[in-house]
């Protein structure tokens, strides 16, 4: 597949900006992640709210959500997920229907930092970035549990500890908060995957276009919110056990572009990276740093055995 041109890089991409939706229970959220799209200083071209499986939603949406942008020239496009699949349809849905050079995807609980569209943008000026994500950074409802490892915010769908620090080629970016050249999105008809659809897109982007494709920019940053519900062990250990396991039929339907080296090295590098920091702030006398080097490891074993158990399916 070719790379897009050097036009298509040209500072002044147009920018749809995508967010799904599925439950009328992220209300709130839902409505404070459509107004950080309208702060932003690189305004979109159209806001796409796409609502999955959820007529009430819908419905509500429909009313309530265009009259949030009434005062930004941002036209606003509430649409229902017009396939049988979840999350990866719904964006799929917009994503057909988007007529910006860019597609960007929001999560539904995540609010935008103002510069975000801005800092995504200016990253396609390099023609080689095909895939741009930025860090969507925790917004905890209650104090971060100390046993959390930081390699281990991924469970969160956030950015974890061993991302680049500056901006550059990654292997995975993250789905709350992560953009495409639309039409390479579309040249392999959209999502193939739902729980893993980030995942889904940066393989297939690096390869079709080569691992420097895909690009991460830890300043292009949305605050992502995480309940109480979800700072717990049971929790924490079924969304490592139960999120590899889907990863198994999500590699297949990649084919060729499957990658599980990429999997394989972030376990290894997050080992050895754990045991340093770990091991420094047990120097400097935090206790928990055992505690949470050892809930790193049972989290890698979690997601071999959920991966093997997957293959057993």
């Amino acid at each position: 597949m070719s790379r897009p041109n050097d036009a298509a890089a040209a500072p002044a991409l147009s920018v749809s900006v995508i967010v799904c939706a599925y439950t009328l229970e992220r209300w709130a959220l839902l409505c404070d992640a459509i107004r950080s799209v309208g702060a932003q200083t690189h305004q979109p071209v159209e806001l796409f709210l796409s609502v999955d499986h959820n007529r009430e939603l819908f419905e509500r949406a429909t009313r309530e959500v265009p009259p949030l942008l009434a005062d930004r020239a941002v036209a606003v496009r509430v649409i229902e997920n017009r396939f049988d699949s979840r999350l990866g349809g719904a964006r799929t849905s917009a994503a057909e229907l988007a007529t910006g050079d860019v597609l960007a995807f929001l999560d539904d609980d995540a609010a935008a930092a103002p510069d975000w569209l801005e800092r995504l943008v200016a990253d396609y000026a390099d023609p080689r970035a095909v895939a741009v994500g930025g860090a969507p950074l925790p917004h905890f409802e209650s104090p971060r549990p100390r046993w959390i490892p930081l390699e281990c915010d991924w469970v969160f769908g956030c950015a974890y500890r061993g991302l680049p620090e500056t901006k550059g080629p990654v292997e995975h970016l993250i789905g709350a908060n992560m953009s495409i050249r639309r039409a390479a999105l579309l040249s392999w008809g959209g999502f193939h995957s739902d729980n893993h659809d980030d995942m889904d897109l940066s393989h297939r982007t690096a390869h079709a276009f080569g691992p420097d494709a895909v690009v991460f920019d830890p300043e292009a940053v949305v605050a992502h919110f995480v309940p109480t519900s979800r700072l717990t062990w049971d929790y924490f250990w079924r969304r490592c056990f139960f999120v590899n396991r889907g990863k198994v039929a999500a590699f297949t339907s990649l084919g060729e572009a499957s990658n599980l080296r990429a999997e394989l090295r972030f376990g290894l590098r997050s080992l050895a990276r754990g045991l340093v920091f770990e091991g420094r702030a047990l120097a400097e006398g935090d206790f928990y740093g055992p505690v949470r080097y050892g809930v790193l490891v049972a989290a890698l074993a979690l997601g071999a055995a959920g991966n093997l158990a997957g293959r057993l399916r």
